[in-house]
């Protein structure tokens, strides 16, 4: 009987390294999502990008396209995420759970098996001796005397549940048989898996993911900065406030901070509200409110390296209030602007003075009365607030409808109703301005408030009481090495 208590043993230990192998392996043989390069933007998964969901993980790294219209580092990558949605993931699971079933049934029986030798072993001596007697009863009939006989039936009874455990390790082998096929079938499945998915394990699958995530971060940093060609349509990532409004990432630290900060209204508002996560914002939770000293006017406010911008109510006033330390780090007139509804965009609300930024830094966007009215452009220190340089545009802040800064570049669109299109761009690096023809549609047909992120490349407006995103294309200059 210690052969095939040797085989069980055999049986077990492969079972349990298939098991160790099962536990350490399959979560790692994941296929790959392939990079997605679209050429025309990323906006379906833009928002996805922006804040990633429990499963997916999605980040949108940048948006271009080369001089023959191509797109260029437009990558969508999953970052060291399983690719739950494969469907040999399932199929790996499933053959998971039959190992995990073989494994306990092998243990039942080996654990049964070992009692019933154990049974036998006990039971030897016994055994031997009713063998013994028997043997001496055959060579001498005459030896067997009546009280002889009746210790040999008792011996006898003792041994007739040997039976059963003989009946049971028999129906044993034959359960183990049948497990043997099974693991066999398993094996053959497993292996024709992994040579569909390949020979690698997940430490390779992430170094890879790593090396295109650092080759996706080192095509980013070649972008030149770029002139808009394209508006994508519009993403609504929530429906909330008021009709007027701002909300906004900050344009300048890393993307590691993806907290979102939301103003309701244009008119004396003081309340700050910020979101942990862009996820947070789309669902209303998980927010802290800064109490603002001084109330804002109008819609451009711009959050840059931590600290929110603002237009002070009824002055031309600019603050700096840093979020960490909830105070007033700075406060300056931006000389000769208008204010209080004086030379607003064509929505009006208190809009003379938009602040925003870019690639270049922070700008003043504003008019005054010796530029009869005029927009102003100014780039402003953000340390200081003081102007380092301004241009006049010669294009009248009336009649726009809203206005962001892309690349040192001014873009102005025709109005804030329906069927609105950046139709003038002003460029500061040669003081040259042309008129464009880039449509994008206006869904809710009331813009606010309209300033880009270059940290997104995406414009962020507020519609309506909507808070809507727009993926931008721009035709970008690619920096060689040298």
């Amino acid at each position: 009987m210690s052969v095939p208590m040797l085989k069980i043993g055999a049986v077990l230990s492969t079972m349990a390294m298939v098991t160790n192998w099962m536990s350490q392996t399959l979560p790692s043989l994941v296929g790959l999502n392939g990079t997605v390069i679209s050429s025309e933007g990323t906006h379906e998964r833009i928002v996805s990008g922006l804040y990633p969901g429990s499963e997916e993980g999605w980040q949108v790294y940048s948006t271009a396209s080369d001089p023959d219209g191509r797109c260029v580092c437009t990558v969508v990558a999953p970052a060291r995420n399983l690719c739950k949605r494969d469907p040999r993931s399932r199929q790996l699971r499933i053959l998971t759970e039959q190992v995990q079933n073989v494994s306990q049934s092998m243990e039942v029986v080996d654990l049964r098996t070992s009692r019933d030798l154990q049974y036998v072993r006990d039971s030897e001596p016994l055994l031997r001796g009713v063998d013994g007697r028997l043997h001496t009863h055959v060579a001498n009939p005459y030896s067997l005397t009546t009280r002889g006989l009746q210790e040999l039936k008792g011996q006898m009874s003792q041994l007739r549940p040997l039976l059963s455990v003989v009946e049971q390790y028999r129906l044993d082998l034959q359960t183990l048989a049948a497990l043997r096929l099974e693991l066999l079938n398993l094996s053959v499945v497993l292996t024709a898996i992994q040579e569909e998915i390949g020979a690698y394990d997940y430490e390779e699958l992430q170094r890879r993911v790593l090396l295109l995530e650092t080759r996706l971060h080192g095509c980013m940093n070649k972008l030149g900065c770029g002139r808009l060609t394209a508006v994508s349509t519009p993403i609504t990532v929530r429906a909330s406030g008021s009709r007027f409004g701002s909300w906004m990432t900050d344009a300048m630290i890393p993307s590691s901070d993806s907290r979102v900060w939301s103003m309701d209204g244009y008119y004396k508002g003081r309340r700050v509200l910020e979101y942990r996560t862009m996820g947070d914002f789309t669902k209303g939770q998980n927010f802290v409110q800064h109490q603002l000293p001084h109330p804002w006017a109008g819609t451009g406010h711009v959050v840059y390296n931590g600290s929110l911008y603002y237009n002070k109510h009824q002055s031309n006033i600019l603050v700096q209030y840093h979020f960490r330390s909830r105070s007033v780090m700075l406060q300056r007139s931006l000389s000769g602007a208008g204010y209080n509804n004086t030379f607003p965009y064509s929505w009006g609300g208190s809009s003379d003075i938009d602040l925003m930024a870019d690639e270049m830094g922070l700008w003043a966007v504003y008019t005054s009365i010796p530029n009869a009215g005029n927009i102003m452009v100014s780039r402003l220190d953000s340390r200081s607030l003081e102007v380092l340089r301004s241009w006049d545009t010669g294009f009248p802040k009336r009649s726009a409808g809203e206005a962001f800064m892309i690349c040192g570049t001014l873009y102005v669109t025709n109005s804030h109703l329906a069927g609105a299109k950046v139709h003038f761009a002003y460029h500061t690096n040669s003081s040259t301005y042309e008129y464009t023809d880039i449509p994008f549609h206006n869904q809710y047909s009331h813009i606010s408030m309209m300033d880009y992120n270059p940290r997104e490349r995406a414009l962020y407006t507020w519609n309506n009481g909507h808070q809507v995103l727009y993926n931008v294309t721009l035709f970008h200059v690619i920096r060689s090495d040298g």
